[in-house]
């Protein structure tokens, strides 16, 4: 079964969700495949310029007759964590979570302008700087 199940038969508990990252003119969405978990599970943290999704997807425990022969779908515990621009506050993102799949919006900061430095002082200072023969 491929390293799916571990030596005592359990299922492999770490598992890391699909993810999509594209962008606008105006933010930075990350879209996360996460079916079968509800909004409650899911916890998003803005920490050191880092987003970072978790949650925990859990197996339906039914009794039944029936035998599995196969478990490909991932349950427990996840963490993904991606990098946001500099300068990102928790005031400029949002989430909302449809159809199993969460998408965080992350709005772009302001670029900062490089500033004219002034040479000397006074009036006849330029930019460039001034050089007088005596």
């Amino acid at each position: 079964m491929n390293g799916l199940l571990e030596g005592n038969g359990r299922a492999n508990q770490s598992w890391v969700p699909a993810l999509d990252v594209w962008e606008t003119e105006d933010e930075i969405v990350y879209a996360v495949d996460l079916p079968g978990i509800s909004e409650e599970e899911i916890s998003v943290e803005l920490a050191d310029g880092a987003l970072t999704i978790t949650g925990e997807r859990e197996r339906a425990r039914e009794e039944s007759d029936e035998r599995f022969y196969r478990y490909e779908r991932r349950y427990g515990t996840f963490s993904r964590t991606v990098g946001v621009p500099q300068g990102v506050t928790e005031s400029d993102i949002s989430a909302d979570y449809k159809s199993g799949v969460l998408e965080v919006h992350v709005k772009r900061p302001d670029q900062p302008k490089p500033k004219r430095i002034q040479i000397g002082s006074g009036a006849g200072a330029t930019i460039e700087g001034k050089s007088e023969q005596k």
